[in-house]
């Protein structure tokens, strides 16, 4: 024999379908405020050249660039909330999505920088890949480049500090981003070995 339906049964059948029905609790709205509020504070933390490129409404950005100036606690709290308040208003993911390649978690991005290191190291350590990295960017000051190697080439047998390494990494990055994208560069980057 079956069992009866009891009333019960059927009140808990329908508060589960009035549960998709209701607003969103305030335990997620209020963890959605605090991480409105963090961006903010994020934000506040950036340079005013890096805020300005990620074109921000006027009144968020006068907000942003005046918590550098507070420093009693209470106003400092007081300001966040504000901030937390003037995100809400605006549609984050822009921010987000800028933010994270900045702090170099955008995968292409690291795949480019990996790749210019393979240069790099490759151009130190094999003649032959400075003729070949010219002969895809022509415009590239061969001499510039050629006293960089020659110069870490010497860092590194005499265990000093690798900065025309660094310098050759910072002549490439500007080479190859002048004019192209980071995204058209890979196909132009040394496989892995």
């Amino acid at each position: 024999m079956k069992p009866k339906k009891t009333t019960k049964d059927t009140e808990l059948s329908n508060d589960a379908n009035l549960d998709a029905d209701l607003p969103t609790s305030k335990t997620k709205l209020k963890a959605e405020a605090d991480a409105q509020q963090a961006l903010g504070v994020k934000l506040s933390a950036l340079s005013k050249d890096k805020l300005n490129k990620l074109n921000l409404p006027e009144d968020l950005l006068t907000a942003v660039l005046e918590t550098k100036k507070i420093t009693a606690n209470g106003a400092i709290r007081r300001h966040r909330q504000y901030l937390g308040r003037l995100m809400r208003e605006i549609d984050t993911a822009p921010i987000i999505e800028q933010l994270s390649r900045w702090e170099g978690k955008n995968t292409a991005e690291n795949a480019y920088f990996h790749g210019l290191e393979r240069w790099r190291d490759r151009m130190i350590n094999d003649p032959n890949a400075l003729s070949e990295f010219i002969a895809l960017h022509p415009s590239t000051d061969s001499q510039q480049l050629r006293t960089l190697i020659r110069n870490a080439q010497k860092e590194h047998l005499a265990n000093k500090p690798p900065k025309s390494s660094r310098e050759i990494f910072k002549l490439l990055r500007e080479i190859t981003s002048s004019g192209t994208s980071a995204a058209t560069e890979e196909s132009d980057l040394p496989e892995e070995e």
